[in-house]
């Protein structure tokens, strides 16, 4: 699997992050959303985390997505013990070798790094200073999918103390504590900065760059130079099949690899070839939404529905969707019935709504809001099941 460098990008990120340009807000925490599976983790290790270690700061980096069945309040902190842990080492053997008693270091020798976070540890704050003042150098605390800090009470609150760290830390001139926060749903990642009781009210989610040009003229440069009876290859199907797969590298480079495979048995050009796997990958994943949503329950379909249809609006249980629900099933809808659709929802396979510690819902795929904004384009919703549009056809 090919890592395409987006260098530029993370230099340019860097010193907005250090409070060193003139423009933005990055210093005070960078947002950013992007959706699966097109890149951003990739970015985020291989290339602003180098940029920022390059820069002389102390990098910590976590992925709320590993391991979802864990307080995300849990991960974060262990995360900071981690990269706290040889820190305090090195101020051991310094210590050891200066004379100095435990005393004398500001009780940085005393610390349970396994304890970071709970009521006999560290707080995030504390910790987070100590990591800080034991490395001689600026903190970029990085967490990726941060939106699943949301739906515990404690990962809720460890993003209130992140913020404090921040401001604690922070002066006008100096910035000791860097945040970047990353999610694959942009109205999940909102719910950190839109409401005066978000941890980071004020700040802005921004839009991480899809891969571009660049990407695509880099991945016909590895063709060439690999199959150059090939070149020059067709830049501007190889961007269409791109896009058709939803700016997604690695599916794109599996498609890629298994359509130059010697075993596919396609002579002459690829570019149509790669066109079709595109287009039908993206069939598929439409298809399995649509599955998906024929095999729910009336009541969960007509929930699921209102979701879609109102994004980072939907209300449960207000009357408006009450009423939407009734119309459409052509009975009386009570909140005790959708709550107990939602449940339903959390629990399908695969889970098809998120839930946040303050009892807001979301779709948990992001993607089904633009599968269900192309089919409301095209006048195809709601999805029919297949054996009723054959039985129209038939008519």
């Amino acid at each position: 699997m090919i890592s395409f460098p987006r260098t530029d990008l993370a230099e340019q990120l860097v010193p907005a992050l250090m409070g060193k340009s003139l423009f933005g807000d990055a210093h005070n925490g960078l947002f950013l959303s992007a959706p699966r599976r097109t890149g951003k983790s990739t970015f985020l290790q291989s290339d602003l985390k180098p940029a920022l270690e390059a820069a002389g700061v102390v990098v910590v980096y976590t992925d709320l997505w590993t391991d979802t069945g864990r307080d995300p309040a849990v991960v974060i902190a262990e995360a900071i013990g981690r990269a706290l842990q040889p820190q305090l080492g090195l101020v051991a053997r310094t210590a050891k070798k200066a004379g100095l008693d435990k005393l004398s270091m500001a009780g940085w020798l005393q610390i349970d790094t396994s304890k970071i976070g709970t009521l006999e540890g560290l707080t995030l704050v504390d910790a987070l200073r100590a990591l800080h003042e034991t490395a001689g150098k600026p903190v970029a605390l990085i967490i990726d999918e941060a939106q699943h800090a949301l739906t515990s009470e404690r990962g809720e609150a460890a993003m209130t103390s992140l913020k404090s760290a921040r401001d604690q830390l922070n002066s006008r001139d100096e910035v000791n504590l860097m945040l970047v926060m990353s999610g694959s749903d942009r109205d999940k990642l909102m719910r950190l900065v839109n409401s005066n009781a978000a941890p980071f009210f004020g700040s802005h989610v921004q839009a991480m760059p899809p891969l571009g040009a660049d990407f695509i003229a880099y991945v016909a440069s590895l063709i060439e130079a690999q199959r150059p009876s090939l070149a020059p290859v067709d830049q501007d199907a190889l961007r269409r099949a791109f896009d058709a797969i939803g700016h997604r590298p690695q599916l794109f480079m599996v498609a890629l690899g298994e359509i130059l495979s010697p075993l596919s048995g396609i002579r002459g050009r690829f570019e149509d070839a790669l066109l079709n796997a595109s287009a039908e990958h993206q069939r598929k994943d439409e298809s399995q939404m649509e599955a998906d949503f024929l095999g729910l329950k009336p009541i969960e379909q007509v929930v699921l529905w209102r979701m879609l249809e109102q994004a980072g609006r939907f209300r449960a249980f207000d009357s408006k969707a009450l009423r939407f629900y009734s119309e459409l099933l052509a009975q009386p809808i009570n909140a005790p019935m959708v709550q107990r659709a939602l449940d339903s929802l959390r629990q399908h396979s695969p889970v098809l709504v998120w839930k946040s510690a303050r009892g807001e819902y979301a779709v948990q795929d992001s993607a089904m809001h633009s599968w269900f904004d192309e089919r409301r384009q095209a006048g195809e919703w709601p999805p029919v099941p297949p054996q009723v549009r054959r039985g129209g056809d038939d008519d």
